[in-house]
């Protein structure tokens, strides 16, 4: 038990999908899982764990941003021995040639900031993902016949951001879509020596302004389990 997780020790899985919201964990769980049971309800972040196929998986919400991940990331590794996390979220596309419900593997994550800047002091920390993950969350994907783009995101401190300077020369340099907690995880899970890996699903798109339809959310969130949980056990 933990300040955040309320679960007893062995009721977590060493796999453990990170959506944000934790309804979307309870959906997920309910969905995808067997046998799933609640074991957390700490300041609503609800967590479950069941069987996937025979193995066990903890779905666990993280709550929006960084420092709310980096909380329940720390305490899933330290205190209850998570070795592979998956964050599957929705995220904005920053690049033309990427569509709404496309599925993004993020590679690496940029950030100005994030909670281990303090222990990174002067060094900018490139974090990056567990490139098993990302091979086996790419032929996942590709199986599917989704629309797959691999490269780097951005990790944003802010939902509300008014940095469209910054945001042009992220789009100059490639980046393929922000969204607000990757690179706080990647970078736990390199401290750590644990699995890390965001598959993203794009909600809506910050150069043409569409957006996916609240009714199209929970089935394009639901390819994104799919693949999470097929790559933690190809």
């Amino acid at each position: 038990m933990t300040p955040h997780i309320s679960a007893k020790l062995g009721e977590i899985a060493e796999t453990v999908l990170l959506p944000g919201d934790p309804l979307r964990a309870k959906w997920a769980a309910e969905t995808f899982l067997d046998d799933a049971v609640c074991i957390n309800q700490v300041r609503g972040m609800l967590g479950f764990t069941g069987t996937w196929k025979g193995n066990p998986v903890t779905i666990h919400g993280s709550g929006m941003g960084m420092p709310s991940l980096s909380i329940y990331a720390n305490e899933l590794i330290s205190t209850y021995g998570a070795k592979t996390l998956i964050r599957i979220g929705s995220c904005g596309a920053m690049q033309e040639s990427v569509g709404i419900r496309d599925v993004i593997l993020a590679m690496t994550s940029t950030t100005l900031s994030t909670p281990s800047r303090g222990i990174m002091r002067e060094l900018n920390y490139a974090p990056c993902a567990d490139y098993g993950l990302l091979q086996a969350a790419h032929t996942s994907a590709a199986s599917k016949g989704s629309k797959i783009h691999v490269g780097g995101i951005y990790s944003s401190d802010v939902f509300y951001d008014e940095r469209p300077d910054l945001n042009e020369q992220m789009e100059r340099h490639g980046i393929l879509a922000v969204e607000m907690e990757a690179a706080e995880l990647y970078t736990l899970a390199a401290r750590h020596g644990c699995r890390a890996l965001a598959v993203l699903t794009v909600s809506d798109h910050l150069k043409t302004h569409e957006a996916l339809p609240a009714e199209d959310r929970e089935r394009s969130f639901g390819d994104m389990v799919e693949i999470a949980l097929e790559a933690a056990f190809r």
